[in-house]
């Protein structure tokens, strides 16, 4: 765990220096990582720690070394797989699957799954809040997030909330989780002691939130929304700290505590928005990077800080044609970016 920490500091100073003011065009293609398959995808998560990305598709997880950006294995019986949280102490990870309205939990080792656990209708974002070490689905069909023991595997509470949950974010040090509420423009605060709501905070002028992260030692969450907005939040306060012109087509919303960079996947422009945080009130976009239309879901490693977005080839749809277009069948991938040396 040391050696991780240290790492991490390294890796974090060598991308400050780096970064110096403001890089030009900070990131940069670095190559596409071959998974195929059948079926869509949603969330990445990545463990640092242990070198693993995970990789949300159709009814499995793809498990990615991310040393070698190389696949080493899947999680499978995961139908209608939204996301995984990774709780590395307790080699454990967790899914929400939506189809059948339950969360796995997995065998970190062995990538079995263990057990399954009943949740609200069509559970999707998944988080593993540290603090209370319970892991939280927020259920997109009934609005509500289901709490379960990470050791137990027991459902500790049911939270009802107005509106319909995106993701979330947790600061176990304040005993908060921070849940985007996508139809109602506005953050619901959890108190992870007693699972209730004591907070509900509007993010306008940002409309219809979906990615969040966290920026844990400025209290800042990063928000991204269906209007093109990045939204930058005051977890103290409530306080709208900044709003920034991104993409169209915002799914995802990361941030990387080493280099202070923020970013937008945004799907429908084939781009992503990265944000540089000059000061906890002050912040820039300082690129566009072009990705693929597809690629609407993220995450960013914080010790490579390589990003890594899912996305899949699909063919043309006929004009006039209704309903989506057909994806190509062994089309997915995983696309990588690095930072500019």
């Amino acid at each position: 765990m040391k050696k991780s920490k240290n790492l991490f500091l390294l890796s974090g100073l060598f991308a400050v220096a780096l970064l110096g003011g403001h890089a030009a065009e900070p990131y940069r293609f670095l190559h596409e990582i071959a998974v195929g398959g059948e079926g869509g995808w949603d969330y990445l998560s990545v463990d640092p720690a242990g070198h693993r990305l995970y990789v949300s598709h159709a009814t499995k997880v793809v498990v990615i070394d991310t040393e070698t950006d190389k696949v080493v294995g899947e999680i499978a019986d995961t139908p209608g797989i939204h996301g995984i949280a990774v709780a590395p102490k307790l080699t454990r990870a967790f899914t929400s699957n939506g189809r059948e309205n339950k969360a796995g939990i997995i065998d970190l080792t062995t990538l079995k799954t263990l057990a399954k656990v009943e949740t609200g209708a069509n559970p999707d974002a998944i988080l593993f809040e540290s603090g209370q070490s319970e892991i939280y689905t927020f259920n997109g069909r009934d609005a509500s997030a289901t709490v379960i023991s990470a050791g137990s595997g027991k459902v500790t509470a049911t939270i009802p909330l107005d509106g319909k949950p995106e993701f979330a974010q947790a600061d176990p040090a304040t005993n908060r989780v921070f849940v985007n509420i996508e139809d109602k423009n506005k953050v619901s605060v959890i108190d992870t002691k007693t699972h209730t709501v004591v907070a509900n905070w509007p993010i306008a002028p940002g409309e219809e939130a979906s990615g969040m992260d966290i920026d844990l030692v400025h209290h800042r969450i990063f928000i991204g929304c269906s209007n093109a907005l990045l939204i930058v939040l005051d977890i103290d306060t409530g306080r709208v700290v900044a709003s920034l012109a991104a993409g169209q087509g915002i799914d995802a919303a990361a941030f990387d505590p080493g280099t202070q960079l923020a970013f937008t996947s945004n799907g429908r422009d084939g781009t992503v928005t990265v944000v540089h945080e000059d000061s906890p009130d002050k912040f820039a976009v300082v690129q566009t990077l072009k990705t693929e239309r597809a690629a609407r879901t993220m995450t960013v490693d914080p010790i490579s800080h390589k990003l890594y977005l899912a996305s899949a080839k699909f063919e043309t749809p006929v004009e006039g044609a209704k309903g989506r277009p057909k994806m190509i069948a062994d089309s997915f991938k995983i696309l990588v970016y690095e930072l500019v040396p």
